[in-house]
């Protein structure tokens, strides 16, 4: 029997796709049928890898080199996804950074960058997305669904984070941008939904688990006893981009082995 491919003839954009998570995302999607853009706005020899690894697997791929907190850029980026691919189906705004200070010596400029990218740029690339899916709609051989966006937050849009207010109220921002996309969306059949990673082995919190030290203190706040991996996410991104989930609406996954559970409060903080 032929393999099922559940996201077949969808096409994708997911940003941040060069490294961790967004890589894992965009192999997945891939080898789920989707043609991707890999975006990147650094690195592009590890884009170009990815973009291979997706023609390995019989999708048609293209890197996309595009700053996502700038407007022309992600205009730019959509456009010659429309002249590559002829639509988008699914984007996965995955982009993300941080730039941890203590709060008081925090600059406006370690603020803004943070922000720029984690939160305005989801804006920014769901805005282009949704305005795809309104022109064309539903093609209902190819989706249930005109269109699906995944914002990727964090556990921290649920859970304070000393020495990271930048990042942690840019995930707090998409928590509200992304239910209130999706309660203004879903009437013309566009999905928008979330995953929100715990602590995943990626090379943004190398710190947190490169040493015996750090992931054992790590993995005290992780009920199910491991850091978690990108190719975790990714599965739960090709589940949401699918029709599978179509049900599924303004709906944030959390994908932390627990963490959200508060495991310091199991013997009564």
């Amino acid at each position: 029997m032929p393999e099922f491919k559940p996201l077949a003839r969808q096409k994708a954009i997911v940003t941040g796709a060069s490294s961790g998570i967004g890589e894992s995302v965009a192999i997945a999607l891939g080898r789920a049928g989707a043609d991707v853009v890999v975006n990147y706005v650094e690195g592009e020899a590890a884009a170009n890898a990815v973009v291979d690894q997706l023609h390995q697997a019989g999708s048609k791929a293209i890197a996309h080199k595009a700053d996502v907190s700038a407007e022309n850029q992600v205009e730019e980026m959509f456009e010659r996804a429309m002249r590559e691919f002829g639509t988008i189906d699914i984007l996965v705004a995955n982009a993300g950074l941080q730039r941890d200070c203590a709060f008081a010596e925090m600059t406006l400029e370690g603020w803004n960058k943070v922000l720029a990218v984690n939160l305005t740029g989801q804006f920014l690339c769901a805005r282009a997305a949704t305005r795809e899916f309104l022109r064309r709609g539903v093609v209902s051989s190819v989706s249930r669904a005109a269109g699906k966006i995944i914002c990727m937050s964090s556990v921290h849009q649920e859970i304070p984070w000393a020495g990271h207010a930048n990042y942690a109220s840019s995930k707090g921002g998409i928590k509200l941008l992304m239910e209130s996309m999706a309660q203004e969306l879903a009437p013309k059949r566009i999905r928008v939904n979330a995953i929100a990673p715990g602590a995943i082995r990626t090379p943004i919190n190398t710190s947190a688990w490169d040493t015996p030290e750090a992931l054992k203190s790590l993995l005290t706040l992780i009920p199910y006893g491991r850091i978690g991996l990108p190719e975790d996410i990714a599965r739960a991104a090709v589940w949401l981009a699918s029709d599978e989930s179509d049900y599924v609406v303004g709906t944030t996954l959390f994908v932390d082995g627990g963490m959200t559970l508060f495991p310091g409060f199991s013997t009564n903080g």
